[in-house]
């Protein structure tokens, strides 16, 4: 593309770059004042399963992958470091790094959120009080989702660290920080930094103060001298040395479902967004006070914008929705393609009485139990592949459902409306199916890509770009809207089966059987 032709295309700005370092690849992407998309790269990186249940990433590859994407996506848009006002970030949650301050070196690879290494750690922590011993400071269930026992994993395993991180030569990060501390110029002088969202994730983090718990930090055994310095979400952290952007401000972090949240503009109580991707994560916003879960969601950090009150959020995820619909395709050999689950349910009016619960590795939010597994029940002759199709559909929506519920029982606040975005969203059916069982509005937007707007509309706030929220509501522009076309008594029918079918899910596993 010649400089000539993208600069008359978008002229000179000014734009705000955002970097999205994500759990398979990181990118960029260049927006303008209109929240609209000038360019983009991206960049896959290694997957790293040493053993079973063990999943790392090289943090030292990310880093070169986030420069080069970085030189690249702004290349491509044609610009100059002069034409970007800020730079935002939004990362995988969770993922824990450590690293030689003096050197830039990370100590061993990354750990990922999705590893599972730590489970009997969190055991051993969870003492005679169990799950909730840290609920209600940081909001979590004792988890190894969360990074704060990845850290105690990393400081017991690896020689000599701990002896290293007590004289001050250690810093932890999740892939926030660490991209922030080498894009503001790492040994010489980086900033070790993150946001709430970031820190809310940790489980060292109390959730009322918003700084680093000193009792929880003595109970896992960590230093508090390797934790970042904890910032709002949208702020200027300081400014990027080298590449293409030196010189511009970096002014946002969030992680990447608190990103989305903000990017579907969320800013209200009641307030929610559902990303349809693999696994589904919906995200609720509940205002200025924390509110505790007793159906089983996360209670977190939505975003907080410069030294504004903190906005926090529920949040509900369910393990299995796009990845259902490739079982269909893969192990099932039932369709040819995603896409086509849509035609084929769209052949049959209902679900001729069959209901599918995919709880192939145990069910998430809101029941927490990993001794389910997949049923399809209320099985006759009748049932054909296509009633399994629109099954399997209804699944990701009464998943939906069952995640609202909870949040209205916790949060006390009826839904207004779903904003939704993720690759499943292409499927009109399951939106509308969707709307039918939430009986409120679906809602997508123009640009599917919510993560990424919600870094550069956050790093836009801080430095002026944008001038308020209501800024950006007004730039937030709908693609498609479905509305409830369901009766009452069909949609409370319904939910009583696909509840009866969730309870024959459970139980499957029991201390008789074992599973490799």
């Amino acid at each position: 593309m010649s400089d000539t032709h993208s600069t008359s295309s978008h002229g000179h700005g000014p734009f705000i770059a955002a970097i999205d370092q994500g759990t398979t690849s990181s990118r960029c992407i260049v927006f303008d004042k209109d929240g609209r998309i000038v360019s983009v790269d991206q960049k896959e990186h290694e997957q790293i399963f040493p053993k079973p249940g063990w999943v790392e990433h090289d943090a030292a590859e990310i880093w070169t992958n986030v420069q080069q994407v970085v030189d690249s996506a702004v290349e491509k848009a044609g610009i100059t470091s002069a034409d970007v006002k800020a730079i935002g970030i939004t990362n995988q949650r969770e993922t824990t790094v450590l690293w030689d301050k003096n050197t830039g070196e990370p100590v061993h690879n990354a750990i990922v959120w999705q590893d599972t290494r730590t489970d009997a750690l969190c055991k051993e922590l969870g003492r005679n009080v169990g799950q909730d011993r840290f609920r209600r400071e940081t909001g979590l269930p004792l988890a190894s989702y969360f990074a704060g026992p990845k850290i105690r994993w990393l400081l017991d395993n690896v020689e000599g660290l701990r002896e290293r991180a007590g004289r001050g030569e250690i810093l932890f990060g999740t892939m926030d920080s660490w991209v922030i501390w080498n894009l503001t110029g790492g040994v010489n002088g980086g900033h070790h930094v993150t946001d709430v969202t970031n820190a809310s994730r940790t489980m060292l983090m109390n959730l009322h103060t918003l700084e680093w718990d000193e009792k929880i930090l003595a109970s896992m055994d960590v230093p508090a001298a390797v934790l970042p310095e904890i910032k709002s979400s949208s702020e200027v952290y300081g400014h990027a040395v080298g590449g293409a952007l030196a010189g511009v401000p970096v002014a946002s972090a969030l992680g990447d479902q608190q990103a989305a949240l903000f990017g579907q503009t969320c800013f209200e109580q009641g307030e929610a967004k559902s990303t349809y991707g693999t696994g589904t994560f919906m995200l609720m916003n509940t205002g200025h006070e924390p509110v505790n879960s007793y159906n089983g969601l996360l209670t977190t950090v939505g975003y907080r914008i410069g030294d504004q009150q903190p906005v926090y959020a529920l949040e509900g995820s369910i393990a299995v929705t796009g990845s259902l619909v490739q079982w269909m395709r893969d192990q099932m050999g039932l369709i040819n393609s995603a896409a086509e689950i849509e035609t084929l349910a769209s052949t049959v009016e209902d679900n001729g009485g069959a209901y599918f619960v995919p709880a192939f590795s145990g069910l998430f939010a809101p029941y927490w139990r990993s001794d389910a597994r997949g049923v399809i029940a209320g099985l006759t002759r009748y049932v054909t592949k296509a009633h399994i199709a629109r099954a399997v559909l209804e699944a990701t929506a009464w998943q939906t459902r069952e995640i609202t519920d909870a949040m209205t029982k916790d949060s006390g606040v009826e839904l207004t409306a779903l904003k939704v975005d993720g690759g499943m969203t292409s499927n009109n059916l399951l939106m509308q199916t969707i709307s039918d069982f939430l009986d409120a509005p679906v809602v997508r937007p123009m640009v599917a890509e919510t993560t990424c707007l919600g870094a550069a509309y956050a790093a836009g706030l801080a430095v002026g770009f944008w001038s308020s929220t209501d800024e950006l509501r007004a730039n937030w522009r709908r693609a498609a809207e479905w509305t409830p076309r369901m009766d009452a008594a069909t949609r409370d029918r319904e939910y009583k089966s696909w509840l009866k079918a969730v309870e024959r899910s459970m139980g499957w596993l029991d201390d008789s059987t074992v599973e490799e």
